[in-house]
């Protein structure tokens, strides 16, 4: 047992399934916790927010099979609490609505472990909101039941009034679909018209979401025929009628598209949010790790004596995180680069200077070494010294072309990008599973050791699409052997998400034309 620290255990609902609906509360438990209990339904995004020490424990109960039995997670959490341990125990939905909560609770209490709840954003609105189905409406209903579709199988004898229920305006079934045969045979029999809306929606707030729309008379035919299985709720209710006006999660441009990002995983967060603000699912497949160099000795000779440079250039925001880095090793700052002009390849990287309070004092219009050359072409360069802290591996075409134009150029190295060793069976289970569109590289590297990771047998599956950011990262997809269907010339994520949003909106377009000839 852990001297001097008393444990605890938070019981956190993790929402729906979209991070994004997670509560601050339960964020600020999750940083704090030493270990994580958490279940099948939870988004794995949320793990993110844990220490670097904190354990993992898996709990996860799918289609009757379970990691670890109700009585078996609620010993762990008594064990955990009492060796001195705050654990955060993640729970799909809220831990109070269907989510046995109130047994890992009692069980904590009678051991006297203390414990908070985190309550999250259930299931039983979450999802019918982001079918665009509201649950209430004053046109229509003010009454509402959420309604487990699951009872305990050791009771002798069902605890719901199908009488009373079938006479509620809204009925929201929680893991209904092994049952729906007779909960739809209930409602007819007790009263509910057989022409009442009903909708199944699976995976829902997440890119995955499912509905199937029909009514009391045909929803287990058409369940059936749809193989329709959990994860997935039942409503029922005039409300389910309003999807057609209300839609708006599944009918955003890039939904359900499963996106692979091949950056490195530091970087992919900002194209992640950017793709699921549009719907699509980002898939994440670093191919290359950003590491330091062997040696430090070019860019230090060049911090020793920066101040002898007219010009400072970054070509990647990976370049400005290593060198102001190295910057602050050798007992330097900002007031060092005091009269030294700074040039950055694009907005991004020069968001990562400005960041630190410098101005920046050139972004060419063109986000590629070349548009640097282009930019610098009408100044007069002569004598003039500039340091240029870049990838070891990278283009000779900048250095050059400054030099031509009369400066004189050190190139120092400031990274490194090697393979990130991901492994291929990753993806070609993806791949199996028809759950990837589109692949993006946004740089030759990300594209060349993408070839190296898959083996130079791997030719890309049917429908799967190439979009890439730049000329230069575009040829060097079709030096692979790659078709690049998705071309952004603009080097920003944002631009990337345009033309994949263009694309796809241009496919679908086509399809309901296609439609109604």
């Amino acid at each position: 047992m852990k001297k001097n620290k008393k444990g605890k255990v938070y019981i956190i609902g993790a929402g729906p399934g979209d991070a994004g609906l997670i509560t601050i509360k339960a964020i600020d438990c999750l940083k704090e916790a030493d270990v994580i209990v958490y279940d099948y339904l939870v988004s794995k995004d949320l793990l993110k927010y844990a220490k670097a020490d904190t354990r993992f424990i898996y709990a996860g109960k799918q289609g009757g099979a379970h990691t670890l039995s109700q009585w078996q997670i609620n010993d762990l959490l008594v064990k955990e609490g009492k060796e001195g341990n705050i654990v955060a125990r993640l729970k799909g939905g809220d831990p109070f609505i269907f989510g046995r909560g109130g047994e890992e609770a009692e069980k904590l209490a009678a051991h006297k472990i203390p414990f908070e709840i985190v309550p999250g954003v259930t299931s039983a609105i979450a999802v019918p909101a982001y079918a665009g189905i509201p649950l209430t409406h004053r046109g229509l209903t003010s009454t509402v039941a959420f309604v487990t579709g699951h009872e305990d199988p050791t009771k002798e004898k069902s605890d719901i009034d199908w009488s009373a229920l079938a006479k509620i305006g809204t009925l929201v079934f929680l893991m209904g679909v092994k049952n729906i045969e007779k909960i739809v045979r209930e409602l007819k029999d007790n009263g509910r018209s057989p022409k009442t809306p009903a909708a199944l929606i699976r995976w829902g707030t997440t890119p995955k979401q499912e509905i199937l729309e029909g009514n009391l008379s045909n929803i287990v035919k058409l369940a059936k025929e749809r193989k329709f299985a959990p994860p997935a709720i039942l409503v029922v209710g005039g409300v389910v009628a309003l999807r057609d006006t209300l839609q708006w999660f599944d009918s955003k441009p890039l939904f359900s598209k499963g996106v692979v990002i091949t950056r490195p995983e530091k970087q992919a967060d900002d194209l992640a949010k950017l793709l699921i603000k549009e719907g699509a699912n980002p898939i994440h497949f670093p191919t290359i790790k950003i590491v330091p160099p062997s040696s430090w000795r070019e860019l230090d000779a060049a911090i020793k004596n920066v101040e002898d440079y007219d010009w400072l250039i970054f070509t990647s925001a990976n370049g400005v995180a290593f060198f102001f880095e190295r910057l602050l090793t050798k007992k330097k700052d900002v007031r060092d680069l005091k009269g030294i002009k700074i040039c950055c390849i694009g907005p991004a990287t020069a968001k990562q200077v400005e960041d630190k309070g410098i101005r920046v004092d050139l972004v060419p219009q063109k986000f590629i070494s070349e548009g640097i050359l282009e930019s610098f072409s009408g100044k007069n360069l002569e004598g003039q010294k500039i340091l240029l802290a870049r990838a070891a591996e990278a283009r000779d075409i900048l250095p050059e072309g400054l030099k031509k134009l009369g400066a004189s150029v050190d190139v120092a190295t400031a990274y490194v990008t090697v393979n990130s060793r991901k492994k291929k069976s990753e993806l070609e289970e993806l791949f199996k599973e028809k759950q990837v569109d589109v692949i993006t590289f946004t740089s030759s590297s990300t594209v060349n050791n993408f070839r190296k990771i898959m083996g130079r047998d791997f030719r890309l599956p049917e429908g799967v699409k190439i979009a890439c950011i730049g000329p230069v990262t575009a040829a060097a997809a079709k030096k692979a052997g790659f078709a690049v269907d998705i071309h952004q010339e603009e080097y920003t994520m944002e631009g990337l998400v345009d033309a994949l949003k263009k694309y796809f909106g241009k496919k679908a377009m086509a399809g309901k034309r296609g439609k109604n000839k």
